[in-house]
């Protein structure tokens, strides 16, 4: 019986653990918080987006340039398979209007306690508030634990560390230095799936902070999301925003620019538009011929003044509610981030995810160099990757009999 230790207690640590532990070995699974699964519970305060019911073909191009070596990796841990895992935890599943996966609960909670209960059956120990140093003498694990420094021999190791956002949940990104010391290339940590951030008037943001923008479609880059987006003081979030985050922050890093066009009636055409917004005002202010004749929200009216007073001089008042430019002045930091870019370089590691400079030692989850839009795509990939580790892990171990 090999004695293998996980390093980072998500989805990816967990379900490696669970592979491994239901094959015999001796697990160990440490973690830098007091109990597991604590970023996976945070996730499910929104709902717990699991996977997605699409297609696996046009899921994997979700994927992006990544999709060529997660397909495998996915398509053997499957969202129909996903979907299987959850009710054999008793937790049924059910599929949204958008075709997104949640648990029926609608929450992590009590998916997280079935899990944690099938481990401990399997005899999974789970080791609290450590933090992985780096490696030992004889190629040991070295933490940093509340009574000291502590060593942990082990016949193979799988880091899933994840990323750097949310960091108060244990993903700080602390690994990277410890891997670039070992020799392991890593691309730079980065925001994904996250807000932007925006100079707006003093006016704009002490009235509109906290008011969402509803059906709406933002494009930026060739890229266009519809869907709803928040006006925060120093910027805007939600789901239209985060699914053009990625395009955005890579003008940024490109250019030093970027720009959000938005559309503010995608269900109107502009002619129409056009014809509506014609015709003698009769005293009537902007904000009123926005409101009455446009049919924009207070919030969609602000914007229009905002793109006015900035400078925006369309031809149209239609042309400019269907294309207002709001200029990116940064994305926001990687903390407040829903998931991180960057990570291990694909060169790095093999076709068990086990790395070619330190034999014996395997990543999964959002440490790989990947990114994923939100929908179900970040967590279908940590648990996929999960489960391919701890397989090659099985396999290395065969070799070494």
């Amino acid at each position: 019986m090999a004695q293998i230790a996980i390093i980072g207690a998500g989805p990816a640590g967990l379900m490696a653990a669970e592979t491994l532990g239901g094959a015999g070995h001796e697990v160990t699974l440490f973690d830098r918080m007091a109990s597991p699964g604590r970023k996976f519970l945070l996730a499910g305060r929104g709902g717990l987006n699991l996977t997605h019911s699409e297609p696996l073909a046009r899921f994997l191009s979700r994927y992006g340039d990544d999709s060529g070596w997660l397909a495998p990796i996915v398509a053997a841990f499957s969202p129909e398979d996903l979907r299987a895992w959850c009710e054999g935890l008793g937790e049924a599943v059910f599929v949204g209007s958008s075709g997104r996966i949640f648990p029926a609960a609608f929450k992590a909670a009590p998916l997280l306690r079935a899990w944690l209960r099938r481990l401990d059956a399997l005899g999974v120990r789970f080791e609290g508030r450590r933090r992985w140093l780096g490696f030992g003498t004889g190629g040991t694990l070295r933490f940093a634990a509340p009574e000291g420094d502590m060593d942990f021999p082990s016949d193979a190791t799988l880091l899933a560390l994840g990323g750097s956002s949310w960091p108060r949940m244990g993903s700080d990104g602390g690994w990277v230095p410890v891997l670039r010391a070992a020799g392991i290339g890593v691309r730079d940590l980065r925001p994904a799936n996250c807000g932007v951030q925006v100079a707006w008037s003093a006016v704009f943001a002490a009235r509109f902070e906290g008011t969402p923008l509803k059906r709406i479609e933002m494009s930026a880059g060739g890229l266009s999301s519809r869907g709803e987006a928040v006006v925060t003081r120093d910027g805007l979030e939600g789901g239209a925003v985060y699914a053009l985050s990625a395009r955005l922050r890579d003008e940024l890093d490109k250019f030093g620019a970027a720009e959000i066009r938005i559309d503010l009636r995608p269900d109107v055409a502009e002619d129409v538009l056009d014809r509506r917004l014609a015709g003698p005002r009769h005293g009537r202010s902007l904000a009123n011929i926005l409101r009455q004749r446009g049919g924009l929200s207070p919030v969609g009216i602000g914007l229009v003044q905002e793109a006015l007073h900035s400078g925006a001089l369309p031809e149209r008042l239609a042309a400019l509610i269907k294309c207002v430019p709001v200029r990116v002045a940064g994305m926001q930091p990687i903390e407040r981030a829903i998931s991180s870019a960057g990570g291990i370089l694909s060169d790095e590691w093999d076709g068990r995810l086990m790395l070619k400079r330190l034999p014996g030692v395997f990543v999964a989850g959002e440490m790989l160099d990947w990114e994923a839009p939100t929908g179900g795509y970040l967590l279908q990939a940590c648990f996929s990757t999960g489960r391919w580790a701890a397989r090659g892990i099985q396999a290395w171990l065969e070799t070494r009999k």
